[in-house]
C-alpha cells in the first residue's frame, strides 16, 4: 500500500513508520523543511495543501501536533496544543475530499474525549463529558475530520490512550521516580487509567490501514483498564520498589493545572471497536503492557 503520514518525526510517527516500511508497505511523510528521499513538503499553516500531494495514496496517517508533555499554566502551551492537531487534521482531511479517489484517513485522537466516567465501561458508543483541556481539544480534533467523511473516504478515528514505552512520555518520565522509590498514587487511586503498549499501538494502527472494510472511531487501549493505585503497583513491583506514597488530589491540581483531569479523572476504557473488528491485542492487561514497555524492544 501507498501510505502518506504527517507527524512521522514523533516517537509514535518514527515507530510506525519503521513498522510499516517493515511490512513492504511504500510510506511518503509529510514535513515542513526541505524534503528528502521519501518526504514531501508541506505547510498546514500557510495554506491548503494540494490534493496532487495524495493522488494515489491508499492511506493517510495524521498523527501531528506539539507535545502533550509542556506547561499546562501557559495560554500559549494550551493554544499550540490545540491548533496544532485541529489544523493539520483540517488541513489534510479537505485535501483528502478534493482526491478522486478519497484515499482511507486515519486521524489521530486521543482516550481524553470521553471525559471522567468514573466506573462505569467507556466504549466508542459512550458520551463526551465535561469541559477538561484535553476533552475539549480531542473534540474539535475529531470535528475537524469531517470533510474526508463528507466526501466518502473511510475515515477511522485513532481514540489513543497513553501509549507505555521506556522511551517516550509518560513512562520514561516515571521511571526515575519509581526506581528511586518515589512512585506514588494520584489522588485516591481508584480512577481508571487506560494505557496501551507500543506494540499493540502499532498493531492497532497498521490493522486498521490494512483494513478495507472498517470505519469510525477506535480506542486504543489494551483489554482490561486499570486503576491508578493498580497502575501504580504494578510499575513498583516491576523496578522492584515499595510503593506506600500518594501525592493528594489537591496538590495534582495546583501542580498540573490544566492537565489535572487526565490524571484525576476515570475512563474505564475498552476497545470493544477494534475487538469486533477482529484485532488481537498481544498485552491485555497492565503487567502486560509495562513488561512490553521496559523490554529493549517494543
Amino acid at each position: 500500500m501507498r501510505i502518506v503520514i504527517a507527524g512521522a518525526s514523533g516517537f509514535l510517527g518514527t515507530n510506525l513508520v519503521r513498522h510499516l516500511r517493515g511490512h513492504g508497505h511504500h510510506v511518503t511523510t509529510l514535513v515542513r523543511r526541505e524534503p528528502g528521499t521519501g518526504e514531501l513538503r508541506w505547510d498546514p499553516y500557510g495554506g491548503a495543501l494540494d490534493p496532487a500531494t495524495l493522488e494515489g495514496a491508499h492511506v493517510v496517517v495524521n498523527l501531528a501536533g506539539s507535545p502533550t508533555a509542556g506547561n499546562p499554566h501557559s495560554a500559549t502551551w494550551r493554544r499550540e496544543l490545540r491548533e496544532s492537531r485541529v489544523r493539520t487534521t483540517q488541513v489534510l482531511a479537505e485535501a483528502i475530499a478534493c482526491v478522486e479517489r478519497p484515499p482511507a484517513f486515519l486521524a489521530g485522537n486521543g482516550i481524553s474525549i470521553y471525559g471522567d466516567h468514573g466506573a462505569d465501561p467507556v466504549t466508542e458508543a459512550s458520551d463526551s463529558r465535561g469541559d477538561a483541556l484535553l476533552t475539549q481539544v480531542t473534540r474539535v480534533w475529531e470535528e475537524a475530520a469531517a470533510p474526508a467523511s463528507a466526501a466518502g473516504a473511510r475515515v477511522c478515528i485513532l481514540r489513543t490512550a497513553p501509549v507505555m514505552d521506556r522511551r517516550s512520555p509518560p513512562l520514561k518520565q516515571l521511571l526515575p521516580l519509581f526506581r528511586a522509590g518515589l512512585g506514588a498514587r494520584l489522588g485516591r487511586g481508584d480512577q481508571y487509567f487506560p494505557l496501551v503498549s507500543l506494540r499493540d499501538w502499532l498493531g492497532s494502527v497498521s490493522f486498521l490501514a490494512e483494513s478495507r472494510d472498517v470505519s469510525g472511531a477506535f480506542n486504543i487501549c489494551c483489554p482490561s483498564t486499570p486503576t491508578n493505585r493498580a497502575f501504580t503497583r504494578a510499575l513498583a513491583d516491576s523496578v522492584n520498589r515499595p510503593t506506600f506514597l500518594a501525592v493528594p488530589a489537591r496538590l495534582v491540581s495546583l501542580a498540573a493545572g490544566a492537565m489535572a483531569p487526565e490524571v484525576l479523572g476515570s475512563v474505564n476504557a475498552k476497545p470493544e471497536g477494534l475487538e469486533r473488528a477482529g484485532y488481537d491485542f498481544e498485552d491485555l492487561d497492565v503487567a502486560d503492557v509495562l513488561a512490553a514497555g521496559l523490554s529493549a524492544r517494543p
